[in-house]
């Protein structure tokens, strides 16, 4: 297991900020500026399509609060972790991210996928 990176906790601040203008500066943080971002919903590249995807999904549910659930397991740069995201209490999507952070301890990937795995 190797030491978690405080960008995983940057990324995750940024999709949990309420105030807009300060999701850059959490993105600033956590992400190489080629962050490459995937999941089924979304194929994004750099920092500024990120933002523009965070601020595309808080539109479409505001409110929304997105968590890690569980610990994070890791080897050779890449973490693997659950996530949630929950509205007023409900869960709406559980999913499952596996992201690889650079040497200078930024998140250059994501590679997300969404519900459980046995719900497939």
């Amino acid at each position: 297991m190797e030491p978690y990176p405080e960008c995983l906790d940057a990324m995750l601040a940024a999709w949990n900020e309420s105030d807009p203008t300060k999701i850059r500066a959490h993105l600033e943080k956590a992400l190489e500026e080629t962050v490459h971002f995937v999941d089924p919903a979304n194929d994004v590249a750099g920092i500024d399509a990120f933002e523009a995807m965070v601020h595309d999904v808080q539109s479409k549910i505001p409110g929304a609060v997105y968590s890690r659930q569980g610990g994070v397991d890791s080897h050779h740069d890449l973490y693997r972790y659950h996530w949630a995201i929950h509205l007023n209490g409900e869960l709406l999507t559980p999913g499952f991210d596996v992201t690889e952070v650079s040497t200078d301890g930024k998140v250059s990937r994501v590679i997300g996928f969404f519900g459980h795995l046995d719900d497939k």
